[in-house]
């Protein structure tokens, strides 16, 4: 049974549909917004047109922005000589906020997934092996997640730079910082005796 109009229905349904929001979380945010509709509700319907005409994909890395190339393309501070390799935007940005690197990056739109019917050329893979000839490209580094289908993804694209001039890596697996080792998964503690390095 509704409880308010069909507007009003309409932008909860719309907000559950946002990951982390389930039906009572998103008519609690329906409900905040609607109170704080000076405040909060019209600066939010600003923000949303001006990203639905302005934000665009990055035509060089994949990134999102509101111009192509992106920011982080453009920015003369990056080291051009490293290419950071990520499944997704949030990939990128979780990156970023940990500043964890200075060079550029390359989002592949996804990992292979051949039970999800992903192959190569859902991919931007061919892309980044043109990145990767580059002159000034001296290191592709693999940020992709430790699941089946990101190691997959990884031995594919290795396997494709193998004549590209470049060093390929990729992120240590293991013992987060902080982590206990009576918390972890055998696959973090053996994937961590595994890549042990001198003290």
């Amino acid at each position: 049974m509704a409880v308010a109009g069909p507007e009003i229905e309409r932008l909860i349904q719309l907000l559950a549909r946002l990951p982390g929001l389930g039906p009572r979380s998103a008519r609690r945010a329906a409900l905040h917004l609607i109170k704080k509709r000076e405040a909060l509700m019209v600066p939010l319907a600003s923000a949303l047109q001006v990203a639905i005409d302005r934000i665009q994909v990055c035509k060089t890395c994949g990134n999102i922005d509101t111009q192509s190339p992106c920011t982080v393309c453009t920015d003369p501070r990056r080291d051009p000589a490293m290419i950071v390799v990520v499944a997704d935007v949030a990939d990128l940005w979780a990156l970023e906020r940990a500043k964890a690197s200075n060079g550029r990056y390359h989002v592949l739109g996804g990992t292979l997934s051949p039970l999800d019917g992903v192959g190569p050329q859902d991919l931007t893979i061919d892309a980044l092996v043109q990145r990767a000839h580059a002159p000034e490209v001296q290191e592709i580094i693999l940020a992709l997640n430790a699941t089946v289908d990101g190691q997959t993804t990884a031995h594919y694209i290795t396997d494709l730079l193998q004549e590209a001039n470049v060093k390929v890596t990729r992120l240590a697996h293991g013992v987060p910082v902080g982590g206990e080792l009576d918390y972890l998964d055998e696959g973090t503690l053996s994937a961590a005796m595994r890549q042990r390095t001198l003290f």
